[in-house]
């Protein structure tokens, strides 16, 4: 049989060296659920069975790949292998043959067997790059559906820097009005230009107080609701009204705000459009691997 070298010989070097361990991570996606466990412990952590059947599948689908392309009658060239060793030499060694060498005893390996599992590396790389083709353009209609649903993708958190002073309705030795006159004391202290951390200091009953009522910068679902609300809508360098809620009063203050911007489709297109030739890839590679699956015998222990 005539040796086909040409169509794997050109596509090596870009990609081989990539981390390929992961290549069929979402395989038997639709195999039953099976009851968890302790698979072994090193050093105290725990490597549970789950793990330990999803580094089998990958095994198993990866073995499948390198047959596909031993009955292909594929070839690697050697020269491919001793330059990705070299690459390898030069890149994590600092060019010093010795102590890669050396690296591959403690680690009871042999260059030979190092070089077997490169090869077995670029044929992987070689197969997936052969048979996953995928489509470089993407529709403008599959783009604009895609932002449309996922527009929370491309909308930045939005944060307040906030101070806050709290002030309790009751305390032992006063009622609820005079806790009250007391707020709108401090409240009228800070109009009239006193300063609100050295006043939250003074009179806030918060676990803030000795950091001058600083919350720092706090994005949604932090407050309370009804304290939210305010200060997420109030301008930059404000101070709020009284706000009583749950029997106590509060004063606000937001510092600075940033985020809560969502980019436009003209500035999210290319991220988007990365993204679904990534998504096609990957379903192009699974149908792929369940190809070689279903034509294979495959028995576990």
């Amino acid at each position: 049989m005539r040796t086909r070298m040409r169509p794997f010989a050109t596509v090596l070097l870009a990609g081989c060296g990539l981390a390929l361990w992961a290549f069929c991570c979402a395989a038997f996606a639709e195999e039953s659920q099976v009851v968890d466990g302790i698979a072994a412990v090193v050093n105290g952590e725990v490597i549970t069975y789950s793990q330990v059947r999803a580094l089998s599948k990958d095994l198993i689908d990866r073995r499948l790949v390198i047959q596909a392309f031993k009955k292909e009658s594929y070839q690697i060239p050697d020269h491919i292998v001793d330059e990705r060793v070299h690459q390898i030499i030069r890149e994590s060694f600092g060019g010093d043959r010795n102590t890669f060498i050396k690296t591959l005893e403690a680690q009871n390996y042999t260059l030979g067997e190092f070089k077997e599992k490169e090869l077995e590396r670029i044929m992987v790389q070689a197969m997936r790059s052969h048979n996953v083709k995928q489509n470089a353009i993407i529709s403008p209609t599959k783009v604009e559906d895609y932002y449309k649903k996922h527009r929370d993708e491309f909308t930045s958190k939005e944060q307040i820097k906030l101070r806050m002073i709290m002030i309790p309705g009751q305390k032992d030795t006063a009622s609820a009005p005079a806790q009250k006159a007391l707020a709108e004391e401090v409240l009228g202290k800070l109009a009239g230009g006193a300063e609100f951390d050295r006043t939250a200091q003074v009179y806030s009953e918060d676990s803030t107080r000795d950091n001058g009522g600083d919350w720092g910068w706090i994005e949604r679902n932090t407050l309370a609701a009804p304290l939210e609300k305010f200060a997420f809508n109030m301008p930059v360098g404000r101070i709020s009204n009284i706000i009583d809620y749950a029997g106590n009063y509060y004063i606000l203050k937001v510092e600075d705000k940033h985020g809560g911007t969502t980019k436009s489709l003209a500035e999210a297109r290319d991220d988007i459009e990365k993204r679904l030739i990534q998504e096609e890839a990957q379903g192009i590679q699974e149908r792929w691997i369940a190809g070689l699956r279903a034509k294979a015998y495959i028995k576990t222990f």
